[in-house]
Parts: structure tokens; C-alpha cells; sequence
């Protein structure tokens, strides 16, 4: 092989991209700053996807349905987010079993407010919970 080429000067190092006339053909991630590797969808430090992808994205209305910017919007920890929906949860279980089971006798009315109950208690259980996961925001200092 060291026959085919005469007398070309060897090159150690080449960037990964030929550089052309244009300005920069780099981006930088919008979350954290960082530069995409080349061919990367996504952020390899925070995972944030790239320009035309976020772009295209930001206009759709269920990315507020997305867990990290429900965590972001409320302010609150991952832990503290979870037990609040198992409480949503449980309210809405609570709500349910008042809706489908219909009382016959004063035993079934008992039975659904016994039902009721344990869901409720679960509920303030969870959204407890919650409160004691959450995060103390940063001191000022």
C-alpha cells in the first residue's frame, strides 16, 4: 500500500467535517450549550434534541403533557411529582367507586363509604408525602 502514493505528506489529524467556505456548520445544544456530535439527533449531555427537531416539536401542545415539564412547570422533585398524581389518583378512585357502585341496603351504603374512605385516606397519604419529598428551594445567600 506505501507504493500507491509517493511522496504525500501524511496527515495525523483531519476534522471529521471538510471545511468549507461556509461561516460554521456546528450547533449548539439549546439546553446546555454544549456542541452536537455530528450525525447526533440529541444532546449527549442533557438530551435535548437538536434545533430542527425542537423547532418542529414546540408547537405541538401535548409537550406540556411531558413529565419533565410538568416536574418544571410545578416546581417539584421527581419523588414529590409521583406521590402528587398516586393522590390525583386515589381522588379520582374515590370518585369512581362512588359512581359505579349502587347501594341496595344500608350494608352496601356502608361497604361504598368504607370503599370511599380508604381511598381518601390513601390520597392524603400520597399528597403528604409529596409535601415531605419536596425539595427546600436554594438559599439566597
Amino acid at each position: 500500500m506505501s507504493e500507491v502514493a509517493h511522496n504525500t505528506p501524511q496527515e495525523f489529524w483531519r476534522p471529521p467535517v471538510a471545511q468549507s467556505g461556509l461561516a460554521s456548520s456546528t450547533e449548539a445544544c439549546q439546553g446546555c450549550g454544549t456542541e452536537f456530535m455530528v450525525g447526533a439527533r440529541f444532546c449527549h449531555l442533557c438530551g435535548t434534541a437538536r434545533g430542527a427537531l425542537t423547532r418542529r416539536g414546540s408547537a405541538r401542545w401535548t409537550r406540556y403533557l411531558e413529565f419533565h415539564h410538568i416536574r418544571e412547570g410545578l416546581g417539584l422533585s421527581t419523588a414529590s411529582l409521583i406521590a402528587f398524581f398516586s393522590g390525583v389518583g386515589c381522588v379520582l378512585a374515590a370518585i369512581t367507586v362512588w359512581i359505579v357502585y349502587s347501594v341496595q341496603t344500608i350494608n352496601d351504603l356502608w361497604a361504598v363509604q368504607l370503599y370511599r374512605m380508604q381511598w381518601l385516606v390513601a390520597a392524603v397519604a400520597a399528597f403528604a408525602a409529596g409535601v415531605l419529598l419536596k425539595k427546600a428551594p436554594a438559599s439566597k445567600e
